[in-house]
């Protein structure tokens, strides 16, 4: 092969999609490539152009531009441009013009049809179907993370991990029978079944804590020890999954569930062997924690389980949600540790976590976000005192271990966000009643909150009526929207720079405020006009879309677009954990591979049409 053509297939092996190509097809397509050269300011495509090509700029700097003149994207070293090859292509709209003094490779139409066809994973790379291109980048993101065995917690279903038969017995079992039936069976847990019914679990903690400890005969039915209304899970559900529920509910077994009935109970000790680093013993550790000292020390490991989790294969909702496990086990133990030492409380109340906590969508280099709901019983002169010691008590714990004091004092500890419930309604009221700038700041913050400690009857009331409240108010939708649009994802980039809105360059995108914060409030808008109350943003979007507020396939993509951003940004912050550095949202262009950039140009898109769509149904510019 000639110099020159050995120099292009090199090229052309460096930059996506060509360099999915196998040997034989990437050594063969430089002899189709012509070459061409256009000089700065000259219209792209070339007027000229006497058949569609696809354009892989070499060097250079290309500017597409939306009928009124907005920047839409700007091409720069190894992109490309196919849209006259493409029926379905967007760019076919836009106004062209070379910036720069370009030299481009043209590859004819025919042929691209010809490759497309012939080899798959070069045919992706073009694929209208904004979902299937996500769900691919999405999944090689978790494919080159992975370092565990096929058989890991990602993959594993709990029924394939049962190590033994069904062990149950009927209530009316002694205690003492039932030990000995666990012992000869060696389980851990037993199941108490009415018949073919599962009416409770034993546990061997039960049996220390329950009857050992308290003195009970072991002559009583095993009835008296047993936790009833036990949670259980599917046979098909994922380990890792299963492995979450464990987490949040602070227990080490889950009876498993099949068309037949109970199959058997997996226990936190099953799992071990597919999960290193491990969200429920960390919580564990946190809920045996004895002082506020020892809670921050088990704290310590949570930025480890972030690394563990991601290098596992796990993507961003999962890690959101063991990490946010493990921060309600600190918040719930530093309350239960303010209240040794206070006393018990003088009023009825309940503390909520809001923000990412409360979605269950925490990373590292996260912020505390809490407040407090109190009984109307609650009078500041008597009972504010305790409160407010409460409140620091447990902010400080927080900022101890790890969670950062938030910057805009969202927070329990801010007696703004200790109130009562006719305070907390007259909030609410104001907020969606006269939704100023600030008003929609707060609305979004505080339409975010889910009950952790104590009397979670005060919230429940409060968020039925304001969700229900918000739902009919199109005024106050459409503000969010105004509000929302305004904080739009980059372009995409442009060598080692980001392309903002503005058509600027910027150094690096902060991933958090550009690509998982508009879809966090997409997610609530959407929810709130369908009267929604879940919080967390992928179960808004899928509840949205049941409800018809959404369309299956927009639940598709935005679903897409927030685990790709924020699997991305998971990994970039695990990057640093490594180095030792402090893990933070923001991530150069010159850190990622051609593809993270184009499979992040993409998201970005997604949620740029989303924001567009919701902006022109409530004529959000209205408000701007």
């Amino acid at each position: 092969m000639e110099a020159e053509l050995i120099e292009i297939r090199e090229f052309l092996a460096d930059h996506p999609p060509f360099s999915l190509l196998p040997e034989e097809a990437l050594a063969e397509l430089p002899k189709r490539l012509a070459v061409r050269y256009l000089r700065r300011g000259t219209p792209f495509p070339p007027e000229d152009e006497a058949e569609g090509a696809l354009y892989l700029l070499r060097s250079g700097a290309v500017e597409l531009r939306d009928g009124q003149g907005e920047l839409m994207e700007k091409i720069g070293e190894g992109e490309l441009y196919a849209a006259r090859c493409l029926d379905h292509s967007s760019e076919a709209l836009f106004q062209g013009r070379v910036v720069e003094d370009s030299l481009f490779y043209l590859l004819p139409c025919e042929r691209l049809r010809q490759l497309r066809e012939e080899y798959p994973e070069f045919n992706a790379h073009f694929s209208r179907d904004l979902r299937e291109r996500l769900g691919r980048a999405l999944q090689t993101l978790r494919d080159a993370s992975n370092v565990g065995a096929a058989g890991g917690l990602m993959q594993v279903e709990v029924g394939e991990l049962l190590a033994h038969a069904p062990v149950g017995a009927p209530p009316q079992t002694t205690i003492r029978e039932a030990a000995r039936l666990m012992t000869r069976e060696r389980v851990s847990a037993l199941l108490v079944m009415e018949g073919a019914e599962l009416v409770g679990l034993v546990t061997d903690q039960d049996l220390r804590s329950r009857c050992i400890a308290e003195g009970l005969s072991v002559d009583l039915p095993v009835e008296r020890i047993m936790t009833p209304s036990v949670f259980t899970v599917d046979a098909e559900t994922p380990g890792f999954e299963a492995l979450l529920t464990m987490a949040r509910r602070d227990v080490r077994h889950l009876p498993v569930v099949g068309e037949s009935g109970v199959l058997g109970v997996v226990a936190a000790a099953d799992l071990l062997r597919y999960q290193s680093a491990n969200a429920v013993y960390l919580a564990g550790d946190v809920r045996r924690a004895r002082t506020i000292d020892a809670v921050v020390q088990a704290s310590r490991g949570l930025p480890e389980l972030q690394v563990q989790l991601v290098a596992a294969g796990a993507g961003a909702s999962s890690v959101g949600q063991a990490l946010s496990s493990v921060a309600d086990a600190v918040t719930g133990r530093l309350i239960e540790l303010a209240e040794e030492q206070l006393g018990p409380p003088p009023v009825p109340y309940v503390w909520l976590a809001a923000g990412s906590q409360a979605r269950r969508e925490q990373l590292a280099h996260a912020d505390q976000d809490s407040a407090l709901l109190i009984d109307d019983g609650y009078d500041p002169a008597v009972h504010g005192e305790w409160f407010e010691r409460l409140a620091r008590i447990v902010c400080d714990g927080m900022q101890a271990s790890g969670f950062v004091y938030c910057p805009g004092e969202v927070m329990a500890c801010n007696p703004q966000w200790r109130q009562p419930w006719r305070v907390w309604r007259e909030h609410f009221d104001r907020w969606i009643q006269r939704p100023e700038k600030r008003a929609l700041m707060l609305a979004c913050n505080f339409f975010d909150l889910r009950p952790l400690h104590g009397e979670a009857a005060l919230f429940q009331r409060l968020h039925r009526e304001v969700v229900e409240q918000a739902r009919g108010n199109g005024i106050f939708l459409a503000h969010l929207v105004a509000n929302a649009v305004r904080f739009k994802p980059p372009l995409g980039f442009f060598r080692n720079f980001v392309l903002t809105d503005g058509g600027e360059h910027a150094r690096g995108v902060d991933l958090k405020r550009g690509g998982v914060m508009p879809v966090v409030d997409l997610a609530r808008i959407y929810a709130l006009s369908a009267g929604v109350t879940e919080i967390g943003t992928l179960d808004r979007l899928r509840r949205a879309g049941a409800a018809g507020a959404l369309s299956e396939e927009g639940v598709e993509e935005l679903t897409g677009a927030w685990e790709l951003i924020n699997t991305l940004r998971a990994r970039h912050q695990v990057a640093q954990i490594r180095d030792g550095r402090e893990p933070d949202n923001t991530i150069e262009p010159d850190t990622l591979s051609s593809l993270d950039r184009r499979h992040l140009k993409d998201a970005f898109g997604v949620i740029k049409g989303y924001q567009d769509a919701l902006a022109q149904a409530y004529q959000a510019e209205r408000f701007f």
